[in-house]
């Protein structure tokens, strides 16, 4: 692939479908929603003779959007895929417990933690409550609940729970691109601990995305077949966080953290403290 390459961030609803990394994502990404946007915005620019790279905007609790992005990406003209790589997701689920895990920790040690997301299906909301119960049990917050926008609870419900339980202080902590409006509880303070990324650690974690996929592309690797794989596997197949791998039969350069990808089941260890978490 040629030194420069379009980054183009594929959002679905932890993103609020790209609404919420307008003002996170610097002006050299592109911002798009799957499907017919995405296979628009990869078809233009490879009429202008630009390659491109999509990063699926998950951060582990959406693997149907890292497949939907390989499809689209597989229905590409011939011309068009030959220019285009598949990264693998932003996250998963271990990067965000780590980076919530890191939000808590500017959190006053008395107020309780509400975890909040858009709402998905019911086995990504399952996965919201593991990763809240991580947070709290490697942090030093005695209580720590989960809120979805759009779900049950939402927000309001999930501060008058925390009120119920003695809680006079809670702060939202976004386990999302897309962050909620605080709600007013009267009798409790409500304060915001997002977001869950600041815009310069989302450009690092962008760039390692694409620089690990075009390395995987100048091997012949698109990314595209194991993208189509991850709604099977619940998540790109498998993905460890930068810098923390384990023995393999083959070697990758280690200086930027890479991430392999291999189908085996989901590593344990969530709670520990990775790369690209600031």
């Amino acid at each position: 692939m040629s030194e420069h390459c379009r980054v183009i961030a594929v959002c679905g609803h932890e993103a609020a479908y790209g609404t919420a990394l307008h003002d996170l994502a610097d002006a050299g990404t592109v911002v798009v929603r799957d499907g017919r946007a995405l296979f628009r915005t990869v078809t233009a620019l490879a009429r202008e003779g630009e390659e491109s790279c999509a990063v699926p905007m998950t951060l582990g609790r959406d693997p149907e959007l890292v497949a939907n992005t390989a499809r689209t990406l597989c229905a590409l003209p011939p011309a068009a895929r030959a220019r285009t790589v598949l990264a693998e997701p932003f996250g998963t689920s271990q990067h965000l417990t780590a980076w919530l895990r890191a939000a808590a920790g500017r959190a006053p040690g008395a107020a309780a933690l509400l975890v909040t997301a858009p709402a998905g299906d019911p086995f990504e909301d399952a996965e919201l409550y593991r990763v809240a119960s991580l947070v709290r049990r490697h942090g030093s917050h005695d209580l720590v609940e989960v809120a979805f926008t759009g779900g049950d609870p939402d927000p309001a419900e999930g501060v008058r729970r925390c009120r119920l339980l003695g809680a006079r202080e809670v702060v939202l902590l976004p386990a999302a691109f897309a962050r909620p409006r605080l709600p007013d509880v009267p009798g409790t303070r409500v304060e915001d601990g997002g977001p869950l990324l600041s815009p310069a650690a989302l450009a690092r974690v962008l760039a390692e995305r694409v620089a690990d996929a075009r390395h995987r592309g100048e091997r012949g690797d698109d990314g595209i077949a194991a993208g189509l794989a991850a709604a099977d596997h619940n998540g790109h197949a498998h993905t460890h966080p930068p810098g923390e791998g384990h023995s393999h039969s083959h070697t990758h350069p280690h200086g930027h953290g890479p991430v392999h990808t291999h189908p085996h089941p989901r590593a344990h260890g969530a709670g520990r403290v990775i790369r690209s978490t600031a």
